[in-house]
């Protein structure tokens, strides 16, 4: 993207005027307020054009799979945030988003790169050979696998499976499907070791195969969290655990620094 004056200074996604707001087209009141759900509502504002069932249906999937994950580094610094301001809580949700990087939560984004890379190289259909191509080429470059391998499900991810299946169920399992698990078996050939298809590959695979743009999936895990975050700041109000977080870091990191002479460590 350039920066620069820019030669088509136009929107497609809503206007209004004194009797109506118009979102991609339509007649916000008449036409979505009631109609849609939030999940078909995100479909048509991305996309431009209103999800069929079987599309909002893995969308739904993917938002409902990625939303909690328990006090995973987002949801602390959202907690911690809010606990030294609770006055703010969009500063607190701000805080959690901001956290949406290549290892949390934006690794759906790289894991839609590596499959969209596989299914381009399969042009002959050899998916296999396609994706033995570009587990190759990430091994070369000693680049993680997006998508693949998890701490705690390593025989496999129960979420991956359930929005492969939901996919399945809905007519929309395709080539990029097709590539996710191609990958998986060559990654294991390749490396020895087995490293199952995670979530934040299985979004992306679900995804794309239902017309969902590249372009858009970091933002279904940030849509997702967001709604978590919100339900953990609530719980923050009557159950707060945000100074106890901080005090559980101070605990558990040792200073290992030069301190001045005659210092004794102790409690703040």
């Amino acid at each position: 993207m350039k920066i620069g004056k820019q030669k088509d200074p136009t929107s497609s996604i809503a206007t209004s005027n004194s009797d109506m707001i118009v979102v991609r087209g339509l007649d916000l009141c008449k036409d979505l307020i009631g109609s849609v759900s939030l999940t078909e509502h995100f479909w048509l504002l991305v996309t431009g054009d209103r999800p069929t069932t079987a599309q909002g249906r893995v969308l739904d999937a993917c938002l409902v799979a990625i939303a909690e994950h328990g006090l995973v580094p987002s949801v602390q610094a959202a907690r911690m945030t809010y606990a030294a301001g609770p006055e703010a809580m969009q500063g607190a949700v701000a805080a959690g988003i901001l956290g949406c990087g290549s290892v949390i939560l934006g690794s759906a984004e790289n894991a839609g790169k590596f499959l969209a890379k596989v299914r381009e190289k399969a042009t002959n259909g050899d998916v296999s050979a396609a994706a033995t191509a570009v587990v190759q080429e990430y091994r070369a470059n000693k680049m993680p696998y997006p998508g693949y391998g998890h701490p705690l499900h390593s025989d496999a991810d129960p979420r991956a499976a359930r929005l492969l299946a939901v996919a399945q169920e809905q007519g929309l399992s395709g080539a990029h499907i097709a590539a996710a698990r191609a990958a998986e078996r060559v990654i294991k050939e390749t490396t020895g070791k087995s490293l199952v298809l995670n979530v934040s590959g299985a979004i992306p695979a679900v995804l794309l195969d239902a017309g969902f743009p590249l372009a858009g999936l970091k933002g279904v895990p940030i849509l997702a969290r967001a709604a978590s975050l919100v339900a953990h700041l609530v719980e923050e109000q009557w159950r707060p655990i945000g100074f106890l977080l901080s005090e559980a870091a101070e605990k558990s990191i040792a200073y290992e620094g030069e301190t001045p002479a005659g210092f004794v460590a102790g409690a703040h």
